[in-house]
């Protein structure tokens, strides 16, 4: 299943992105169900120590390599974000063995159903430990960090302080995947399912179909929950978000976060 969902050339196809000297994207195409096109993207962090944090890794190529090797190649952190964003946490885990591992409840034990290669959580996050549970000081001065608990997926999402930039992967969208697809010589638009998938996860307007879907669906299960996290990541200071699916968010991130969880975030302060 996993041929259907990432190119078999990621090479060729990747784009690799500085959005800011210490933060570096690698986006690819990436299809939903085999078919829809929400794109990919890893987000490689330098924290101030120098040290780096990888979230949500793509696929390992040469040329990631080489990026992570001029940001010092001290990779420290590997954050798999939720419990779909796991593919390739072990190629990166070999190739980095001394790297902490970050991970939500769950996912050792669907990695271990599926004969994922052994990866050794440092850290997993759970409802029962959300709120004591602390990485180290260096990873800490950099990052705020939440465990939504409350979604589906079972998302944990980054804030990094220094440069004001959310990085998540499924706790809210912006298609179409552009940056994504752009290398890989297919429009982001094309398809009838991803047609349908893209309205449902815009940020453009007034979003409603994205509000709905997240107030429905992913958030469903534990809404009080959710609506704590979010709300909680509501209120930190950041201005770019970073999803996983669809282009970066440069500028006003807080705003459309907020325009997209405005309910979860009433819901939260009732």
């Amino acid at each position: 299943m996993t041929s259907k969902l990432i190119p078999p050339n990621p090479s060729a196809v990747m784009v690799i992105r500085d959005v800011t000297p210490n933060i570096v994207t690698c986006s690819a195409p990436f299809y939903r169900f085999g078919r829809i096109k929400v794109g990919g993207r890893g987000t490689i962090v330098r924290l101030q120590s120098g040290a780096l944090a990888v979230f949500s890794p793509t696929a390992l190529t040469p040329e990631v390599k080489e990026k992570v090797e001029s940001l010092g190649g001290d990779v420290k952190y590997i954050a798999a974000t939720d419990i779909e964003h796991h593919i390739f946490i072990g190629a990166w885990s070999k190739e980095y063995p001394k790297a902490k591992v970050i991970g939500p409840e769950g996912l050792p034990e669907k990695r271990a159903k599926q004969k994922n290669e052994d990866v050794h959580f440092t850290y997993v996050f759970t409802a029962k430990n959300k709120n004591d549970l602390k990485i180290d000081d260096d990873f800490d001065a950099n990052f705020d960090y939440e465990f939504v608990d409350g979604h589906a997926n079972k998302e944990l999402v980054f804030n990094y302080k220094p440069e004001r930039t959310l990085i998540e992967a499924d706790l809210m969208f912006n298609l179409p995947a552009t940056e994504q697809f752009s290398k890989s010589g297919q429009s982001p638009n094309s398809g009838i399912l991803t047609k349908i998938f893209i309205y449902l996860n815009g940020t453009a307007g007034a979003a409603l179909a994205q509000k709905r879907l997240i107030w429905y669906g992913p958030s469903s299960a534990n809404k009080p929950s959710f609506n704590k996290s979010v709300d909680k990541i509501a209120k930190w200071d950041f201005d770019r978000i970073i999803p996983c699916h669809g282009d970066v968010i440069e500028t006003d991130g807080k705003g459309i976060f907020e325009k997209i969880m405005e309910w979860h975030i009433k819901a939260a302060n009732k």
